[in-house]
């Protein structure tokens, strides 16, 4: 399994079960906070002893919350696909509804371009890079720490999602792009982008919810055949319970940040990225050589 620190050895069932059982919490936990879903799936199981998990399972794992953020946001959804049938239908282009869809589409091309030319050219080195080290994750945590810790203080946090237009799509989802990076954050690099452009705190991270619903979900079915190839040797069971372990997850993270920015500052999640990097740097000073 490519999930242990030997990759030649074999999980049993119920160590598997339990492996992805965690992963999948990792998962729901991290994916919408600020703070790298990434990063914490391969520094989690690291620590724990069972090695990286990999691109693939990962991705596959990630589709529990897909199902989470679909199911929370299906009022929302229902809406965007009604106000782009009008548009269609009566040219009712300008419609909140509407411009949301436009938003959620153009933001999510620079990901899948850019993801489509990994997966083609770049793949196995990839998987092997060292993007995805230890040293690394940390380093760029700290550095979106700061970059977040700068849009919370120099955002104006005016806009709301009601005025979102293509242009806002086009500006979170080249920042959308860097979560590509493990240690950056999906959600972290979004609401960075958002803020800067003067969102609202809540706003922002809706839309960054939003609009991580299409390259999540590409990704996760794209790599869910390799996933179930690389737990072969325990079979499909491990993975299903990581997945729902994740939806459960998911939608508590979900309903506990949007509740949360409405009152809240992203400090919080500034403070714990810097921790997270320094912790882990001082961690692979000591054991990184072993």
């Amino acid at each position: 399994s490519v999930c242990m620190a030997d990759p030649s050895a074999s999980l049993g069932l119920w160590e598997a079960c339990w492996r992805d059982l965690v992963l999948g919490i990792v998962q729901g936990l991290t994916e919408f906070l600020p703070i790298s879903s990434t990063a914490h799936l391969k520094v989690v199981p690291v620590l724990l002893g069972w090695g990286d998990p990999g691109v693939s399972v990962t991705a596959a794992i990630q589709l529990g919350s897909i199902v989470a953020v679909i199911a929370y946001f299906r009022r929302d959804l229902a809406q965007v696909l009604q106000g782009i049938s009008k548009a269609f239908r009566h040219g009712q282009w300008r419609e909140p509804e509407a411009r949301l869809g436009i938003a959620m589409a153009v933001g999510t091309l620079p990901i899948l371009a850019v993801g489509l030319a990994i997966k083609l050219f770049w793949d196995e080195g990839y998987e092997t890079s060292p993007l995805r080290s230890v040293p690394s994750i940390a380093v760029v945590s700290i550095v979106m720490a700061v970059l977040l810790a700068v849009a919370e203080r120099m955002g104006p946090r005016r806009k709301q999602l009601p005025d979102v237009s293509g242009r806002d799509g086009l500006v979170v989802g080249l920042a959308q792009v860097l979560a590509l990076i493990p240690g950056v954050s999906r959600s972290g690099s979004t609401l960075t982008a958002s803020l800067l452009d003067g969102w609202q705190r809540a706003d922002a991270a809706r839309f960054s919810f939003l609009l991580g619903i299409p390259a999540i979900t590409i990704a996760g079915i794209v790599e869910l055949k390799d996933a179930l190839a690389a737990t072969a040797d325990s079979g499909p069971l491990p993975l299903v319970i990581g997945i729902l372990a994740a939806t459960v997850v998911s939608w508590l993270a979900i309903d506990w940040l949007l509740k949360f920015l409405q009152r809240h500052s992203t400090w919080l999640f500034v403070a714990y990225r810097l921790l997270f990097g320094v912790g882990l740097l001082a961690w692979w000073s000591i054991h990184g050589a072993h």
